[in-house]
């Protein structure tokens, strides 16, 4: 049975500009060392600066896998829950959020599941380097969660996250927020310092 790999990825540790850093770089170059053993078919990132450098230092390790923009992988907002279901620790986050914000991000989420969460004719291998909420965003397609439990999904720079799709079955989640190719001083960036052990 044919398998859709998809291999996620929080781009590398960015600065204030949105530009890649020394230590981004390391990340990316470190996962791209991870996925070099891997049938990589193809390399796809998101139009932001700090996702474009990931991935060309991750395709550095993976000569045969061409890298390509999706412009799904954006960072967005990809769901505002009602105010009802919202928790109260993020009911600040989404202030000033109206139906003409809200509505690309729901359009551009529904694109990225539409292009990506699904099973492929033939085998495949793709690495997505995208941000914390895609992330966060095609985990919960995986798991059928409600729309509304992206928010606390978090997935450091350069963790891996695996989801496998396959006819007639439900996604499989193989990894999340796996940091195992980073040494200690690379783990947890893109996380508070609160959330880092």
């Amino acid at each position: 049975m044919a398998t859709r790999h998809l291999y996620l990825a929080r781009h590398g540790a960015a600065d204030a500009f949105g530009e890649l850093t020394d230590i981004g770089h390391q990340q990316a170059s470190l996962l791209g060392e991870r996925l070099a053993g891997l049938p990589v078919d193809a390399v796809w990132h998101s139009p932001l600066p700090r996702a474009a450098a990931s991935a060309r230092v991750i395709g550095g390790h993976l000569p045969d896998a061409p890298v390509a923009e999706a412009p799904e992988l954006v960072d967005h907002v990809p769901y505002v829950p009602p105010a009802a279901d919202l928790p109260p620790a993020w009911a600040g986050f989404f202030d000033g959020y109206d139906d003409a914000e809200r509505a690309p991000g729901e359009r551009l989420a529904a694109a990225l599941v539409d292009r990506f969460a699904k099973p492929a004719a033939n085998e495949t291998h793709e690495v997505l380097v995208t941000h914390a909420f895609q992330v966060a965003w095609l985990l919960r397609h995986a798991l059928d969660a409600p729309p509304s439990r992206w928010l606390g999904m978090n997935s450091g720079n350069t963790a891996l996250t695996v989801i496998e799709y396959r006819d007639g079955l439900p996604p499989g989640v193989v990894l999340f927020n796996d940091m195992g190719h980073l040494p200690p001083e690379l783990r947890w960036t893109g996380f508070p310092s609160s959330a880092r052990p």
